[in-house]
């Protein structure tokens, strides 16, 4: 089974987390997060936070290794950001924002207007020659995924010609064609 849970978290400077009635909350410089937790202990010791569970029974060791990359994500993002970048492949796909509105041009007979959470920092490129490229970044990790997944559902890429939104750096898996 994984170790992660015994790790401690180590928080950065200008990075503070407070725990009150099974609720942690992190603030740091980008943001405040808050977490639920139950099923184990956190404590706070010079600049680390400790993850323990009580028994070693199934429950409390997936809790223990769950409630751990749950704060240490929370501690990374109020520090550092997420990012996540998706590219848009296929002739006449563009991207652009208005603000917290991303409009997007997908080859359907109407454009795709999406309203963002304030949270979410949008930027969009378009260089000649290139695919257009869009950037959601964020404090808040699960925000973020759950934002660039929604974008890619509305055009996943298709195996034959890579036609679609895709993670940047993601690898299709690609079919050959009909043979002629």
């Amino acid at each position: 089974m994984s170790r992660i849970g015994n790790n401690p978290i180590v928080m950065p400077e200008g990075t503070t987390a407070t725990i009150t009635d099974n609720v942690i909350t992190v603030k740091g410089k980008l943001g405040e997060l808050t977490q639920n937790f139950d099923g184990v202990s956190i404590r706070i010791e010079d600049n680390e936070i400790i993850v323990n569970r009580p028994s070693d029974s199934i429950e409390h060791k997936t809790k223990h290794g769950l409630y751990r990359s749950l704060v240490n994500n929370m501690v990374l993002g109020v520090s550092e950001g997420w990012t996540k970048e998706l590219e848009l492949v296929g002739v006449g796909y563009r991207a652009s924002n208005q603000g917290q509105k991303l409009d997007l041009a997908l080859g359907f007979s109407h454009n795709i207007v999406l309203e963002l959470a304030p949270e979410v920092k949008i930027e969009t490129t378009s260089e000649k020659g290139k695919n257009p490229t869009i950037k959601l970044t964020s404090h808040d990790k699960q925000l973020v995924g759950q934002i660039a997944a929604k974008i890619r559902s509305f055009r996943k890429p298709e195996p034959y010609k890579g036609k679609g939104i895709k993670f940047k750096g993601e690898i299709l898996r690609r079919k050959a064609g009909k043979s002629a």
